[in-house]
């Protein structure tokens, strides 16, 4: 008996054996959704549980499609399992210097940076970076760059280190990304050696491949000082190249969230090692329809994992998300709930003609390279 299967046109047929088919459901491969050939199709093709492939792996009238075979993702690691490591999460020591602060100060310190903090039981911040209690050679190199701890930086780093779960509104450039990263690196190192197939430990998750790349490159310092390895996950560049990174066995992921489910769904990689998770410019991810793909990667990673979630604004579709993602998260803003400009950046508006506009943009642009020397 021949089965007969549509395959991508109304002149494209597969015939196949009504054997070669497996009934059960989790034989099914549902190919990539994102592929401009298949993305306005919702069937799923059974694929050969003994070949293996999935839609053209195998020629369709001389052309091979080159899709890749899915599986379904295993279930991730219960944190109640008892094959589950546990982690460790709360290392943060206070050092003597914030224990002996008066409490007059921090108020004074709270209202002048317009920092709103709610929680239980929340560590006091901190106000050098000296009583963050990093290693000498990150405290160094941080100290190089930067005069003191931003707002943002002292009040995230504490309590980051003692476990808690974040929910942190920040302007860009308040110096956030550090915020995140410098507990996730120390989070790395205070846990238990995970094999190279072990998947990462910290994974960033991000909007778009330029704020990936940014993030990236502000970390990497950091994480070759520890001697961590990093990847970076994002579309619109080769999959190849990024495909050898996580054959390295990366301890940090930075990903956008499409690009991270196409190589978690492809078995390319896996969250289940996941313990320290940062979703940055939540409400942008959420602006640009993300929210799905969040969630699926959600299924990959253990419910005990640590997750901060740094966002601009504090919209519904961000609180609802904090609510189903987090447990007893600490609550951090600094300066107004009400979405502004950040007072940080100059803006200039000039009103000209239209047959001006040429003209003075090229007049801007040598101006800023004579400041800078390069224009990025």
């Amino acid at each position: 008996m021949l089965r007969v299967l549509r395959i991508a046109s109304s002149r494209s047929w597969l015939i196949q054996s009504t054997s070669a088919f497996s009934q059960t459901p989790q034989n099914r491969s549902y190919g990539r959704q994102d592929n401009a050939k298949f993305a306005q199709r919702g069937e799923f093709v059974e694929r050969n549980p003994v070949k293996r492939y999935a839609y053209g792996d195998e020629p369709v009238n001389g052309v091979n499609t080159r899709l890749r075979s899915r599986v379904p993702p295993p279930p991730p690691i219960e944190s109640n399992s008892r094959n589950a490591v546990k982690i460790e999460k709360n290392f943060y020591q206070e050092s003597e210097s914030v224990k002996n602060r008066s409490q007059e100060e921090i108020d004074s310190w709270i209202v002048e940076n317009k920092v709103t903090l709610q929680g239980r039981f929340l560590p006091r911040p901190i106000f050098d970076f000296k009583e963050a209690g990093f290693p000498p050679m990150i405290a160094q190199m941080v100290q190089r760059n930067y005069d003191k701890p931003t707002a943002i930086q002292s009040i995230s780093w504490p309590i980051a280190m003692s476990g808690r779960d974040i929910i942190s509104i920040a302007q860009t450039g308040s110096g956030k990304t550090l915020a995140f990263m410098l507990p996730g690196l120390m989070h790395i190192t205070k846990q238990t050696y995970r094999q190279r197939e072990d998947g990462p430990a910290l994974c960033v998750l991000l909007p778009t491949r330029e704020l990936a790349q940014q993030v990236q490159a502000v970390s990497k310092d950091y994480c070759n000082a520890l001697n961590l390895k990093y990847a970076c996950l994002f579309g619109g560049a080769a999959r190849s190249r990024q495909q050898m990174e996580l054959e390295r066995g990366p301890d940090v992921v930075f990903a956008t969230p499409g690009r991270l489910l196409d190589f978690l769904e492809s078995n390319e990689t896996n969250l289940r090692s996941c313990s320290y998770l940062v979703l940055d410019e939540a409400d942008r991810m959420l602006d640009m329809g993300f929210e799905p793909q969040i969630r699926k990667i959600m299924q990959w990673i253990r419910p005990d994992r640590q997750t901060l979630m740094f966002s601009a604004t504090w919209p519904k579709e961000v609180r609802s998300l904090a609510a189903l993602f987090q447990k007893d998260a600490a609550f951090l803003n600094v300066g107004s709930l009400e979405l502004a400009a950040n007072h940080n950046i100059t803006q200039i508006v000039e009103v000209i003609e239209e047959n001006e506009k040429q003209k003075r943009l090229m007049a801007l642009l040598g101006s800023i390279m004579k400041e800078v020397g390069f224009l990025f």
